[in-house]
């Protein structure tokens, strides 16, 4: 029963050799075989200007697949991600729902199932939400509350901004996100995306990177450029996190299948064009997996929280030079591991574990009173010892504290 997962838990992380700790709160939000669910995935979260915590999911009823029967769930919370309310499906989409005809030639789709993909949710200063999602990989919506997330518009399409893509890329599968989006000073609401050929594995790859931004409060969207496409030395760009950065401008953090392990970093001045060239960033580890970002102000200091798996010690050794080419090998993903940096992503501190164990996908929000929030795919432990994913965790954390636990010692 959902009243079950509203446990909070008391712990203290141990960390690296000197033992610096941070003390968590953790919350069980989805565990894997409930509710007709067999796990949960693809997290995301955001917090309001009235408090509110509000997390949501793919629900992945019969398989692991991606391209499976899929819904979308929230949660919402009123105390600060203390407890949550019971889980709510996302209002349906009317009409045909026919599958991607990639999947299908790739023999990866079941007719008759229904797949929802790749949640991001955007919140204004006046409180209106937007969210928008992914069909079958092919198609994308959006729907608006005015309630604090109590109740939602019906899904509207907005494929059309997808479709200016073409002929300069020739994508057969899109997604947004996920995680959360930008809605930033200017007022410019930003979701990243990313676009695939569906001619590679899993029907994902090859794949590209870019933005669709909106104006207009989430009426209408329009396409940024092509920030990175899938080249030897930037192979399968996909899943990407933005932040905005102190002067206003905006950074991405961009999942890829390089053999240098790392994130990719772009930036622009606006959050639509004028994206600098991405490069690698030495200090942000990358196991190809989704990661989480936030800007945080407090105290008039602005800040970058940056979290992810850390399994650099199963990595082969970095290679070196400009032009390093090739995929590398997916890594294990565990060791959830945060860092901060404090002059808009120039520099990285110490990466500080807050998950030992398996630990995948995750998405980072901040409360006004200092509260950092992490939710993350963990995993269950098994009466046999073993551990089974499909979980969603939440930690509540201090911002403070882990300020102090990544500074350098």
């Amino acid at each position: 029963m959902w009243w079950l997962a509203l446990t909070v838990v008391f712990l203290s992380s141990s960390l690296f050799a000197d033992e610096v700790s941070i003390s968590q709160q953790r919350v069980e939000l989805f565990q894997p075989a409930t509710e007709g669910y067999e796990i949960y995935r693809i997290p995301g979260m955001v917090t309001t200007p009235k408090g509110s915590v509000i997390v949501y999911c793919e629900a992945r009823k019969n398989s692991r697949s991606d391209w499976g029967a899929i819904d979308i769930l929230l949660r919402r919370s009123t105390d600060g991600g203390e407890t949550f309310g019971p889980p709510t499906a996302i209002p349906a989409v009317v009409g045909p729902k026919p599958k991607n005809p990639v999947a299908v030639k790739k023999n990866l789709a079941v007719e008759g199932e229904i797949t929802h993909n790749n949640p991001v949710m955007l919140v204004e200063p006046d409180g209106r939400l937007h969210l928008l999602f992914c069909l079958e990989y092919m198609r994308c919506f959006i729907i608006h509350s005015c309630d604090d997330g109590v109740t939602w518009s019906a899904p509207e399409e907005i494929t059309g901004a997808f479709e200016s893509y073409r002929p300069e890329y020739e994508w057969q599968v899109l997604a947004t996100g996920p995680g959360h989006g930008v809605v930033m000073t200017s007022g410019r609401l930003v979701v990243p995306v990313w676009l695939s050929t569906g001619t590679g594995g899993h029907a994902h790859r090859p794949s590209a990177v870019s933005v669709i931004v909106s104006d207009d409060h989430g009426q209408s969207w329009m396409r940024g450029p092509l920030i990175v496409n899938t080249t030897e030395v930037t192979p399968n760009p996909s899943e990407t996190i933005a932040a905005e950065l102190s002067n206003g401008g905006l950074l991405l953090s961009i999942r890829n299948e390089s053999v240098r392990h790392r994130r990719l970093i772009s930036r622009s001045p606006n959050g639509y064009d004028q994206w600098s060239a991405p490069v690698f960033e030495p200090a942000l580890f990358e196991p190809v997996c989704m990661a989480g970002l936030i800007s945080v102000e407090q105290s008039d200091k602005h800040c970058l929280i940056h979290v992810g798996p850390d399994s650099s010690d199963a990595a082969p050794p970095a290679p070196t030079g400009e032009e390093v080419k090739g995929s590398g090998k997916s890594l294990p993903r565990r060791n959830l591991s945060i860092q901060i940096s404090h002059d808009d992503g120039a520099h990285w501190s110490r990466r500080v574990s807050l998950e030992r164990g398996p630990s995948g996908y995750c998405d980072l929000a901040y409360l006004p009173n200092g509260t950092v929030l992490c939710l993350f795919e963990s995993a269950l432990q098994r009466s046999d010892g073993k551990a089974q994913g499909g979980q969603l965790t939440l930690i509540r954390m201090k911002l403070q504290e882990v300020i102090d636990a990544t500074r350098e010692r």
